[in-house]
């Protein structure tokens, strides 16, 4: 991180003075961080009122950045009282939902990310579904989602089934983030509640600022709503084409309705990219649609004259996605003295990432043994906290599912309800993935692999429970989900988890099943341009600051490197 002192450029300066609510678009690097924190310089700086700032975001890298900064130039305390810095789910648990529990539920709240992963199952030897698979207000099915599931015949049994799974679910406490916003939301419209919260969180917090707004959906724009009619100023900062959040309702066309609704000088432009180089600054404009590229961001920051060109990587279209590409990754990042550890292979799934890393297939096998194979190879191939995290979580999933404990349980209704904290039950994973880290001198075969998973595993056995054979069979695919594991590389992150986040370098991979439509968008031969895949290539691509290689298939990357001339990016194509 620079430590040059900060010299706002025009607009950075009238958003920092801005005393009221404002629209911000920003793009790119823009230097949002900087600016929120020279902005809470400046409203905590006038005469003492006891009021503090809500920074709220909808990624925990974003606030983690914040938070970090805001302490370090001496803004906030620990803890932070009477300010709020976190993501918008927690904002919301916090103020208004813990202090008052749920209208009609004398059980204490408690929040089930993945709720709606319970199965329904109204009688024996019926097809099991997901509760996602009903709509959560009136119960029936969402025909996608039956379609997705290969389900056929009458589905009235199983609405009925669901209905009574989540009215038993909700009176017993548990709540997903949906819920969660839902029973906010009814509490801020609520006019007697609505009432006595509005004077009291106004005392609290003389300003909120919602950080990544392209993320929110309908909901989340009401009460950020509610909280500017009842006389908080609030900041929204977006840029629209980095809303990469639809499976959660997020919102595009309603952003810009909403946007229309402060005054025009309420509108504030944030443009200039300070992250990365011109040539990788020109090439993420490419990657807006054909609308959105009326202003083209210049490179302001200290990477501004990197010389290295945008690298495109063709290779096959048939085949999948090709190992090769990170080997090509690491040589560039190798030749430009960069650490591989700080340079993530992105993509909008893990897996295709870790494909183009060489790392062990998932074929979605759902053997206990495969999966634990996998979970091993993904936590040593891993080179970050998520990741490792992620791979932890599984193999904690798979010991719980051994010894018989989940039930019809999900894994964190299950943590919820034991009380279990990841100080608890971590240290005998981070164990059992040491113990069965794969390699040839350790075991030969991965069949003596297997033989020494269940060994370690087979104390967690319930009585009468089956044998540990029976838990952990022999799966054909457990000799290519283990390999021996690398002692250094990039690491294989999804685009949604390095949101906010800037590295060295990033290498995005595009696969052939939507190369071609994103590229339709971004050469506006498709009609419209709300593909939410193309921004995930925008989010990914500007996380960039000196390197940035796109690997797409090879009937694509001429289109693409059309596009980036176009707008002034230097480019190099490399065919595999």
């Amino acid at each position: 991180m620079s430590t040059k002192p900060f010299t706002p450029t025009d607009q950075q300066k009238l958003i920092i003075a801005h005393g009221g609510s404002a629209f911000i678009a920003a793009c790119p690097g823009a230097g949002k961080t900087r600016v929120m924190v020279e902005r809470a310089r400046s409203s905590l700086s006038g005469p003492g009122t006891g009021r503090g700032v809500a920074f709220l975001s909808f990624t925990l890298a974003a606030v983690s950045e914040l938070e970090d900064r805001l302490r370090r130039e001496g803004l906030i305390d620990t803890p932070p009282f009477p300010h709020f810095i976190g993501t918008f789910d927690s904002f919301l648990w916090q103020l208004l939902i813990a202090p008052f529990g749920i209208d009609g539920c004398a059980e204490k709240p408690r929040l089930i990310p993945d709720k709606d992963a319970r199965d329904v199952q109204p009688y024996d030897r019926a097809q099991i579904l997901k509760l996602e698979c009903f709509d959560r207000t009136t119960g029936a099915a969402v025909e996608d989602k039956l379609r997705r599931a290969n389900f056929r015949g009458s589905v009235k049994a199983h609405e009925t089934a669901a209905r009574n799974l989540r009215k038993g679910l909700l009176e017993r406490g548990e709540l997903d983030f949906a819920d969660a916003r839902e029973i906010a939301l009814a509490r801020l419209r609520d006019p007697a509640c609505g009432a006595v919260l509005a004077p009291a969180l106004a005392g609290r917090f003389q300003e909120l600022v919602v950080d990544e707004a392209q993320d929110c959906n309908p909901v989340d724009l009401e009460i950020i709503t509610w909280f500017r009619n009842a006389g908080t100023p609030v900041k929204v900062i977006c840029d629209p084409n980095q809303a990469i959040y639809g499976f959660r309702g997020g919102v595009t066309r309603e952003l810009t309705a909403f946007a229309a609704t402060f005054i025009a000088d309420e509108r504030m432009p944030m443009s200039g990219n300070f992250r990365s180089s011109q040539h990788i600054a020109r090439a993420v404009v490419a990657l807006r649609p054909p609308s959105q590229r009326a202003v083209v961001d210049d490179a302001l920051g200290e990477f501004r004259d990197e010389p290295t060109p945008v690298q495109i990587l063709s290779y096959p279209s048939k085949g999948g996605v090709p190992a090769a590409i990170g080997v090509k990754f690491r040589q560039l990042t190798d030749f430009m003295g960069l650490v591989a550890e700080d340079c993530p292979v992105v993509a909008a799934t893990r897996r295709t990432a870790a494909n183009a890393l060489g790392h062990p297939p998932d074929g979605g096998v759902q053997d206990l043994s495969y999966r634990l194979a996998v979970a091993v190879s993904d936590f040593h191939f891993s080179f970050e906290l998520g990741g490792r995290k992620e791979a932890l979580e599984a193999i904690h999933r798979i010991m719980l599912q051994v010894g018989g404990r989940l039930g019809a349980k999900t894994y964190y209704q299950h943590l919820s309800e034991t009380g279990t904290e990841a100080h608890n039950w971590r240290p005998e994973a981070l164990a059992v993935a040491d113990a069965l880290r794969f390699t040839a001198e350790r075991f030969g075969t991965a069949q003596l692999w297997l033989d020494e998973a269940r060994r370690l595993l087979e104390p967690l056995l319930p009585a009468e429970g089956g044998t540990i054979k029976q838990k952990l069979r022999w799966n054909d695919g457990l000799a290519a989900a283990l390999a021996a594991n690398p002692t250094g590389g990039h690491p294989a992150r999804t685009i949604h988890s390095v949101k906010g986040m800037e590295f060295p370098a990033v290498c995005v991979v595009m696969t052939t099943a939507t190369a071609k439509r994103i590229l339709d968008t971004l050469s506006a031969v498709a009609a419209g341009d709300d593909n939410e895949d193309a921004r995930k290539i925008y989010v990914g691509a500007s996380r960039a600051q000196r390197l940035l290689m796109i690997a797409l298939p090879s009937t694509q990357a001429d289109r693409l490197r059309s596009l980036m001339i176009g707008l002034g990016a230097g480019v190099v194509v490399t065919q595999l």
